[in-house]
């Protein structure tokens, strides 16, 4: 079977994406067509919808991307490594700045918008945040069994607290960017709310002690 089509979907994919995003944080995700998205990648409708079925498709797989990029650098953080307690060090890594995440940002909030107002859409991005929101909670807890403590707190709801605080802070840094630097906040309080909402593990005596 001929390999090359397959070889270059990914290519083709990963070129749409990056379009999309420009293209997105440009012009916004209602001021771009499809249409302009192949023009800006230089592909026909075809290559679009061999990748994607809409444009709320597409916003999705560049969620899932972002995420994923956040991800990985929170993942390549060594506990035991650095200066500073690992909830500093993780949630400066969580609130690196730069312009690309100025222009996500623009994104990701007119499509929030937009899910709000439009069931569907917000069906399909709640789901995409539940991933993003397990894996936060899922590296809070492995975080806490590091430090030998537990979570008094759901980890769900200390995620969505997490997620919360980076972005309703990152918008107030975006419209007062003279006032308040980005990150400032959420480096200044969060690492002091989770260990606030921890305890000692608690670890049953040996039984065989009590016998002796």
């Amino acid at each position: 079977m001929p390999q090359g089509p397959t070889r270059r979907r990914p290519r083709t994919r990963a070129r749409l994406l990056e379009a999309a995003f420009t293209a997105f944080a440009d012009h916004g995700f209602h001021g771009t067509s499809i249409e302009d998205i192949c023009n800006q990648a230089g592909f026909t409708r075809g290559a679009f919808y061999s990748n994607f079925t809409t444009k709320d498709e597409l916003f999705l797989s560049l969620f899932d991307a972002h995420t994923e990029r956040i991800l990985d650098r929170l993942r390549s953080l060594d506990p035991l490594e650095g200066d500073g307690g690992i909830f500093t060090r993780v949630i400066a890594t969580a609130t690196q700045a730069g312009d690309d995440e100025r222009r996500w940002h623009l994104i990701t909030t007119e499509f929030t918008l937009y899910a709000i107002r439009n069931p569907d859409a917000a069906r399909a991005l709640a789901a995409h945040e539940r991933r993003l929101r397990e894996a936060v909670a899922k590296l809070l807890g492995d975080l806490y069994v590091e430090l030998g403590v537990e979570p008094t707190a759901n980890l769900d709801d200390l995620a969505r607290l997490v997620i919360a605080v980076i972005e309703g802070a990152r918008m107030q840094s975006y419209v007062e960017p003279d006032e308040l630097q980005p990150g400032r906040l959420e480096r200044t309080f969060l690492p002091p709310i989770l260990h606030a909402f921890t305890t000692p593990i608690h670890r049953p005596p040996d039984d065989r002690k009590c016998h002796e």
